[in-house]
């Protein structure tokens, strides 16, 4: 970075700009934008050296929850939040992401996924947020049976950096698994008490059940007027996307059934599906195939859902596996997520954007250098 005029230029790397594909060319950063796209090699003292690199809009992930391992990477086995959220905002920019929603889970439950848990991860985030390295968001996953918790919601959507709010609803579908105890247990440790503590927990919130609706209705009406962007999660059905599109919900994240997926297209929603299902050539958990959603026309964002790396290497297995060009793919993980999630700043290298960037090492599918707001933060060579 030049000390007098706050310049970065990014040289000789193939860039992908919007409607040309990849341009031999050499951006120039200032004030944290990109303030020119020169031809490659006009510029003198490239701070980077991207020859035989392409250049790519930084990766903006809109729903990451990988954060929890770092927090918790053994059942009741937990580590300072400090520690954990710095330690993931590196993984973060070593995998080429710029802009990182992290999915905070306010849930009934207590432990790992407790309003207060949940409060002392944003609270990190806001404290950290001038050493962290990525632009590191909240994307606010609120369990529609955690009734007690509502007022905290509604306060969490005012933040002056807006939050995506999320509906889940992981308490009615737990009992027609088909491992009911099985369940019960993994939920029991993640909450850090006895099974038949969280069974009795569970029971109590879901006598409840008719005061749900009331509750949505409340905290969509919060988000509309705080202008936060709403997803649903894990929509089963056609009249089930239908309720959250209505509240102003038009993210549609991971719908599980084809049913689901279908009326999400038809409605014009922004779907969102995983990235590690990409990767992996399906899903863990048995739910809709994002290639083959992909193939269909079906699918406007990847995420990283439950790991970092995952987005980058779905978009050059998409690109590999003949299913899209290369623009085509990278828009999944960056020009798309930043349009749904009201950030029109970033997500392509345009004169004007924000200067987030990542400069990949094709043949070895890696990030060699990532620019966040004109600044370095991430170097392998």
């Amino acid at each position: 970075m030049n000390g007098l005029t706050g310049e970065l230029v990014i040289g000789g790397g193939h860039c992908l700009l919007p409607g040309r594909g990849l341009v031999a060319a050499d951006i120039v950063c200032s004030g944290g934008c990109i303030a020119e796209i020169r031809p490659a090699g006009s510029s003198r003292n490239a701070l980077i050296d991207a020859e035989d690199c392409l250049v790519l809009p930084g990766i903006v992930d809109i729903h990451g929850d990988a954060f929890e391992r770092q927090i918790m990477p053994r059942p009741s086995a937990m580590f300072p939040i400090d520690m954990a959220m710095r330690d993931s905002d590196r993984q973060l920019v070593a995998n080429g992401i710029t802009t990182a929603y992290h999915g905070i889970t306010i849930s009934w439950e207590p432990g790992l996924r407790s309003l207060e848990q949940s409060m002392r991860i944003i609270d990190a985030l806001e404290r950290l947020e001038p050493s962290l390295l990525a632009d590191n968001r909240v994307h606010l996953r609120w369990e529609t049976f955690a009734l007690d918790e509502v007022n905290e919601v509604l306060a969490l959507l005012t933040r002056p950096k807006t939050t995506l709010l999320a509906f889940n609803d992981h308490t009615t579908p737990l009992m027609k698994v088909a491992d009911v105890r099985g369940a019960i247990g993994r939920h029991a440790q993640r909450s850090m008490v006895p099974p038949e503590r969280y069974l009795a927990l569970y029971e109590s919130v879901l006598s409840r059940r008719a005061e749900v609706p009331v509750a949505i209705q409340a905290v969509a009406e919060a988000a509309r007027q705080n202008g936060a962007p709403m997803l649903s999660h894990d929509d089963r059905t056609a009249d089930m996307r239908a309720f959250y599109r209505d509240l102003g919900a038009r993210i549609a994240e991971f719908p599980i059934t084809a049913e689901a997926l279908d009326a999400s297209a038809a409605g014009g929603d922004f779907i969102v599906l995983g990235a590690p299902n990409v990767v992996r050539g399906g899903s863990h958990t048995g739910a809709i195939g994002a290639e083959e959603a992909i193939r269909q026309g079906k699918c406007a964002i990847l995420s990283s859902d439950y790991y970092y790396p995952a987005q980058l290497h779905a978009a050059l297995a998409l690109v590999e596996r003949g299913v899209l060009r290369l623009e085509q793919a990278w828009e999944l993980i960056s020009a798309a997520p930043a349009a749904a999630a009201g950030l029109g700043d970033r997500g392509q290298i345009a004169e004007g954007f924000r200067a987030d960037l990542v400069v990949l090492c094709a043949r070895e599918e890696r990030p060699v250098a990532t620019i966040c707001a004109g600044r370095p933060v991430y170097r392998s060579r």
